[in-house]
């Protein structure tokens, strides 16, 4: 085993990771925004006795 290959992939995985954690916290943040603050359960109930 080659020390330098491993640390190499480690590290390459390593960024990987932690380029995804900040897209889910940046999709995350902008989804925050975009959130329906409405019952829905109660403008389906409403829909049907129509």
């Amino acid at each position: 085993m080659e020390w330098s290959e491993e640390l190499r992939r480690f590290r390459e995985n390593r960024v990987r990771q932690l380029e995804l954690m900040d897209l889910i916290r940046d999709v995350g943040s902008r989804a925050e925004g975009r959130r329906v603050k409405v019952d829905s359960t109660r403008l389906i109930r409403e829909d049907r006795e129509r």
